[in-house]
């Protein structure tokens, strides 16, 4: 099994004929998905989406993936193949288009139609091909397959992808739900032809790989959701992701049945349940759904609203609900349902948001007291299936944190994949296929690049770092003015203190310690800015740290007259 190693320098030249696999996300973490494959000097993308930001990442909007390592061969990329359209896969690729506008993208219908929606907000028109199962698309010296998957959204697609160095198959994001909603199951038996055939390097999603046995079937939500309606009083609120077109079905079908209007709340809600509608994804009786705007005119008893926030994003509908920071007021009696899955590192917020929404009265139902989610991920019983049936000679698991990438890869090895052929790479690290064995050969530059509104790329660890202790510790400013030939104390020190708990008052007793520090320094000849600014910050801290045990932030301004 190889693993990445610290001390990897910078890949090699791709030798030829082979065939070179470099994750830039998705590798370690849920999100920011993103592949590059190159043959032949040309680079074809599978994916590029964003990550979500954590609670110690603070004021970051999104996290991209890193595009310096093909920055300067944006020619050379002859597409980008979208496996499905959730944001974790499709969310980054304006920031690319920003760099070339001219990349063709490869999807789906509803993949495309919800990308491009995002697009036009960007203002980039791009150049789009639409593929479905079954169909085969030469894409520079990139012979792709696509086939039909099984995931939490409509129309999601592996890709097949064959050169003269061999075959690999990306699974994207995939289940084997035998009942699912829209009859369209993972094709199996395009798997089992590619495997008869020859997968030289399989990349398999790795979501689920600690879980054991099989994923429930999407429709075994609808006994549970039922339920929910016939016990509810009064207005029912539904959570879940805004391209969650199955899980929004079953709702709306519930509602239906129970003479209930629905009103879906949230830009990306309206927007993409109305692409998914337009395009017939989404089946709506009619009079069924209402603009929110008239809520107002029907008993509480007959609504049902649709919204984003069920990872507990603070600007999201559901999150501004239960801190009652929203048009729509969570009042006593109401039901909200958490319809999804708790993505790792959101487990705070969500149990944050359901403790608000308890609080106003709210009876909250969510995955852990009701089977009101399933994933649309495969759990290990079908990815054991799923290996038997492609019989790869290479595994790369992808698409997880390491405990998901290394349970799948041991997968593998239990269905007979050598596991000198079962490759665990991290984010950058560089793969190359050549002579029909797969192995790590070095890595790429592939960190974080941090959205903050309008910028992008500007934010920096050290940014972060001053953020989370600006936000843990406070800030104190030390303000001086000295004389600006001799260095000798003019005014002050003047100190003030912000979110350090700590009373102006308390800092009469280091006052001296900085007037005795500046009159040394002038003594010693010392009169530069920045010399006497470290001496007032080495000063003051240690004395906050040896009474306080705190590192708050410390601003010492020198003013020179």
């Amino acid at each position: 099994m190889s693993h990445p190693h610290p001390e990897l320098g910078p890949a090699p030249e791709l030798p030829e004929g082979g065939l070179r696999v470099t994750p830039l996300g998705g590798l370690g973490e849920i999100g920011r998905n993103m592949t590059v494959f190159e043959y032949g000097g040309r680079l074809l993308i599978v994916d590029c989406g964003v990550l979500f930001p954590e609670e110690e990442q603070p004021g970051v909007d999104l996290i991209l993936p890193d595009f310096t390592s093909i920055r300067d061969r944006l020619d050379d990329i002859d597409g980008i193949v979208l496996t499905h359209g959730h944001e974790d896969h499709i969310g980054a690729v304006p920031f690319l288009l920003r760099e070339k506008p001219d990349i063709p993208l490869i999807g789906s219908k509803l993949t495309l139609a919800l990308l491009e929606a995002k697009l036009t907000e960007h203002r980039i028109r791009p150049y789009s091909l639409e593929v479905k199962e079954g169909q085969r698309e030469r894409i520079g010296p990139f012979d792709c397959e696509f086939v039909a998957v099984n995931h939490s959204i409509p129309d999601a697609l592996a890709v097949a992808i064959r050169t003269p160095a061999g075959m690999v198959v990306h699974t994207g994001d995939f289940k084997m739900d035998q009942l699912p909603l829209d009859g369209r199951l993972t094709d199996l038996p395009a798997f089992a032809r590619l495997g008869e055939e020859g997968i030289d390097l399989l990349l398999s999603d790795s979501t689920n790989a600690e879980v054991p046995g099989f994923v429930t079937p999407e429709r075994d939500i609808s006994p549970v959701l039922r339920q929910v309606f016939a016990q509810a009083d009064r207005r029912i609120i539904v959570a879940s992701f805004a391209s969650h077109v199955h899980r929004i079905q079953q709702v709306l079908d519930a509602a239906y049945e129970y003479g209930r209007k629905v009103a879906f709340v949230g830009r990306s809600m309206v927007r993409n349940m109305g692409i998914a509608r337009d395009l017939g994804y989404l089946k709506v009786p009619g009079g069924l759904v209402v603009d929110v705007k008239t809520l107002d005119d029907l008993p509480d008893e007959d609504v049902v609203l649709i919204c984003t926030g069920s990872q507990g994003e603070p600007m999201a509908a559901l999150s501004r609900m239960a801190n009652r920071d929203h048009q729509i007021r969570i009042v006593e009696g109401d039901t909200v349902v958490l319809a999804s899955s708790l993505i790792p590192g959101n487990e705070t917020a969500v149990y944050r948001v359901i403790n608000g929404l308890t609080r106003w009265g709210a009876n909250v139902v969510h995955k852990g007291n009701a089977k009101v989610h399933v994933s649309g991920h495969a759990s290990a019983g079908e990815l054991l299936y799923f290996y038997n049936i492609c019989k790869p000679r290479n595994l790369m698991p992808v698409h997880g944190e390491w405990r998901h990438l290394r349970a799948n890869a041991e997968l593998g090895v239990m269905t007979g994949i050598p596991r000198e052929r079962t490759v665990i790479a991290e984010d950058g690290v560089v793969v190359d296929l050549v002579d029909g064995v797969a192995k790590i050969v070095g890595k790429v530059q592939a960190g974080y690049v941090y959205v903050d509104g309008l910028s992008v790329g500007d934010i920096t660890e050290g940014s972060l770092k001053d953020r989370r202790i600006l936000g843990e510790e406070g800030i104190i400013s030390v303000f001086v003015v000295v004389d600006s030939s001799t260095g000798k104390l003019v005014g002050g020190p003047y100190v003030q203190a912000r979110g350090s708990g700590i009373d102006d008052s308390a800092f009469a007793e280091v006052l001296p310690k900085v007037e005795e520090s500046l009159a040394r320094a002038a003594a010693d000849g010392v009169a530069e800015a920045h010399q006497l600014q470290q001496l007032m910050r080495r000063a003051i801290g240690k004395w906050v740290s040896d009474t306080y045990r705190r590192r708050p932030m410390i601003l010492p301004v020198v003013v020179e007259v």
